[in-house]
Formats: structure tokens, C-alpha cells, sequence
């Protein structure tokens, strides 16, 4: 159930790169990518590190991929701005 709670709360967060200017690299396929991977992966760390299995969920598990989320896009962002910048 958390790999659930950590895919929907990287869905959720990515409706908001609407907002921020599509230097995406690969546009808004490639920010829903870097929400939902940046949240999987770093949900996935964290509730190891914790020792709590993957069926444990609270309102903790719904906050645990929030810094993940924001990884992912920075990460993405970076690429996009990167690979932008080469094209000049």
C-alpha cells in the first residue's frame, strides 16, 4: 500500500509543474517521470531505513516522498535547462 501512497502523492504534486516555466527536459512526460521516480525511489529508501514494511501507511508514509518528489523535478529541471542551454 505505500508504493500506492508514494505513486499517488508524486501524481498529485506533479498537476503543479503547470505553474513553472516547461524547461523540462522531455516537457511535462518528462517532469511526470521525475515526480513519480523521485517519489517511488525515495519512499522506497526511507521506509527501508525506517524499518516499517511496505503494507505499514499512516499519514507518515503520505509525507515520507515529498522531498523526493522535489528531487525528482529539480533533477529534471537541471536536464531540461541543461540541455537547452547546448542548443544556443
Amino acid at each position: 500500500m505505500a508504493l500506492l501512497v508514494f505513486f499517488t502523492i508524486g501524481i498529485a504534486l506533479w498537476h503543479f509543474t503547470v505553474f513553472v516555466p516547461d524547461r523540462f527536459w522531455q516537457g511535462i512526460v518528462g517532469a511526470f517521470l521525475g515526480s513519480v521516480l523521485g517519489a517511488l525511489v525515495f519512499g522506497l529508501v526511507v521506509q527501508e531505513i525506517i524499518g516499517r514494511s511496505l503494507g505499514d501507511t499512516d499519514i507518515v508514509t503520505a509525507l515520507i516522498p515529498l522531498p523526493g518528489v522535489a528531487i525528482g523535478l529539480a533533477l529534471v529541471y537541471f536536464l531540461g535547462v541543461r540541455a537547452g542551454d547546448e542548443t544556443i
